[in-house]
């Protein structure tokens, strides 16, 4: 049975990142890929649930979690993004590899996030085949990942309406949850797959196995592609911004230095 729901998933993905790829060659904008990070979480919920045959109520947990996070996160990012072209990362490889781009884009853009997503989601696919009740780190998960989910969708909130306002324009967004953290969205997305990994592992046996995948997300977020991708540029395109970084946390939120 494992194995079936391991196999359904890397299937779906793989169907899923490919013909975001094709759509991302005609439409000529690779930063689609983006929006499907979100979206292609809650597909791996919902073919695990339909494979898999563990404890239905966790199983519904993490499916209802899953969704409610990537389908924000995938609106959100659609919002964001739509009608502004393509995003500068996507547009740099472009102008290096040239013509080559499209095929270069598919090992190197969806076929790599795609990998990441399949071991990312373990939590959701293994966490999803144990038939033990939910227990009291289920709870705990949920605090988890309710935190996290309010605290990246106001931090999101809390920056959409700083980049509407012409009189911060290049300047540092430095309120609210941003005055406490410098990423209190990518905080918030931590917190929210330390969550699903606990409602996961919570069910014992091969569950235990989905702390790879927080693990993994933890170390995107932190070490790889949220905060140090984020911070290599904007410090030349916000003045101000070595100020803000010496007063706030980089991650973890806590209160701001005093000048």
């Amino acid at each position: 049975m494992q194995w079936s729901v391991l196999a359904a998933s890397a299937a779906a993905i793989c169907v899923l990142m490919l013909t975001m790829w094709l759509v991302s060659v005609k439409l000529h904008d690779a930063s689609i890929v983006d929006i499907v990070w979100g979206f292609g979480f809650v597909v791996v919920a919902w073919v695990s649930r339909l494979v898999a045959d563990g404890n239905v109520k966790r199983q519904n947990l993490l499916v209802v979690c899953t969704t409610l996070w990537g389908l924000r996160l995938a609106g959100y990012l659609y919002w964001r993004n739509h009608g502004k072209g393509e995003d500068f990362r996507y547009r740099a490889m472009r102008k290096k590899f040239g013509n080559r781009f499209p095929v270069v884009s598919l090992y190197s853009v969806f076929g790599l996030q795609g990998v990441l997503m399949f071991v990312v989601s373990l939590p959701l696919q293994l966490g999803q085949m144990p038939s033990r009740k939910l227990g009291a780190l289920a709870f705990v998960g949920v605090a988890f990942w309710l935190v996290g989910l309010v605290f990246e969708s106001v931090g999101d909130w809390q920056l959409a309406r700083f980049k509407a306002d012409p009189a911060s324009a290049g300047q540092v967004m430095d309120r609210g949850l941003w005055a406490w953290t410098r990423h209190p969205n990518y905080f918030g997305d931590c917190c929210v797959w330390i969550g699903l990994t606990l409602i996961a592992v919570d069910a014992g046996g091969v569950a235990w196995a989905g702390i790879v995948g927080g693990v993994a997300m933890a170390i995107l977020l932190v070490r790889v592609s949220g905060v140090p991708m984020l911070e290599k540029t904007i410090g030349r395109r916000r003045p101000g911004y070595a100020e803000y970084v010496a007063r706030t946390s980089s991650f973890i939120p806590r209160p701001p230095k005093r000048s």
